[in-house]
């Protein structure tokens, strides 16, 4: 039996070995993950959503950005969102492969999710794994998405600072993006911007991100400023724009930007989660078994059967 009240202490003080045992206990909804999550307080920790198609450079980008943190002797809670092994259901690439730099670093918590079939480039379980994260003493908290291209717009709802990260390519194909990505962005920023075209591309995601209102462009509505999309150049692996880039997520936390997608990706959670609390008792291969004899009696609706277990 898990005492519950004991690890949200030991997770407060900043036990990661706590922190860790709390993910896998919601992640696998194991007994007291229910119990775990009800008594979590709210905690404020502006939380940085990064990313961006496969091979724009997000987790090199991501290392830098903790590496300029960790030098300020802040702590840094991390999640990456990986694919789904077939095999094993488990994350097919993993924190230790990923920013192994940081992951001995005592200031640096870094867990892999994996998405277990999950659209939107994020795990069914996301939600979860970053309120207990919040109920540790981090002050920066990222998550990085599956690199999925344009259907992994979830992230917006969760994050309070969504930034795209994306490779030189030529103008005209930012034009085919802004269905998708392009409307989510708090922060584009042009990766490996050594590239030839970076300075192109890096102008015309800037007459694009120019061209959006800044109340209602990506679903986040005005508080007590307006914000006006920018665009930053980088090359994450000689750490070059990386500290203007930090910079502009501190300044979007505290430009009191409301975000509109985080009431719907809640709302959709709650929902889900009255669902499956009113199917609790409802035992499938009885069903089965009772549709299985109502078929062979010849006079099976789906419907109507359905209706009479409301």
């Amino acid at each position: 039996m898990t005492d519950v009240s004991a690890l949200l202490s030991q997770i407060h003080q900043g036990d990661f070995r706590s922190l860790a045992r709390a993910i896998s206990l919601v992640e696998n909804e194991l007994d007291g993950s229910e119990e775990l999550l009800e008594k979590i307080p709210s905690r404020r920790i502006p939380v940085t959503g990064i990313t961006g198609p496969p091979g724009a450079g997000k987790s090199s980008l991501l290392t830098a950005l903790i590496g300029l943190l960790v030098k300020r002797n802040v702590r840094v809670g991390v999640i990456t969102v990986d694919p789904t092994s077939p095999f094993n259901f488990g994350s097919l690439l993993g924190d230790r492969i990923r920013m192994k730099e940081h992951f001995n670093d005592p200031r640096v918590f870094i867990r892999s999710v994996a998405t277990r079939g999950s659209l939107g480039g994020l795990s069914e379980k996301i939600i979860e794994v970053t309120e207990v994260m919040k109920a540790a003493p981090f002050d920066f908290l990222f998550i990085e998405t599956v690199g999925v291209g344009q259907s992994e717009v979830d992230i917006a709802g969760l994050a309070d600072t969504t930034v795209i990260v994306l490779v030189p390519q030529g103008g005209d194909e930012v034009q085919t993006m802004k269905a998708g990505l392009m409307e989510i962005a708090d922060i584009f920023v042009v990766n490996k911007s050594d590239h030839p075209d970076s300075d192109q591309f890096a102008k015309s995601l800037s007459m694009l991100a120019a061209s959006k209102s800044p109340a209602r462009a990506h679903g986040k509505v005005e508080s007590t400023a307006t914000w006006q999309i920018p665009v930053v150049k980088t090359i994450a692996t000689t750490q070059a724009g990386i500290e203007e880039l930090l910079a502009l997520i501190e300044k979007h936390h505290s430009a009191g930007i409301v975000n509109e997608r985080q009431s719907y990706m809640l709302t959709e959670k709650v929902w889900r989660l009255i669902a499956k609390h009113r199917m609790k008792n409802v035992d499938r291969k009885k069903l089965q078994s009772e549709i299985q004899g109502a078929i062979l009696q010849g006079n099976f609706n789906a419907f109507r059967f359905a209706k009479s277990k409301y």
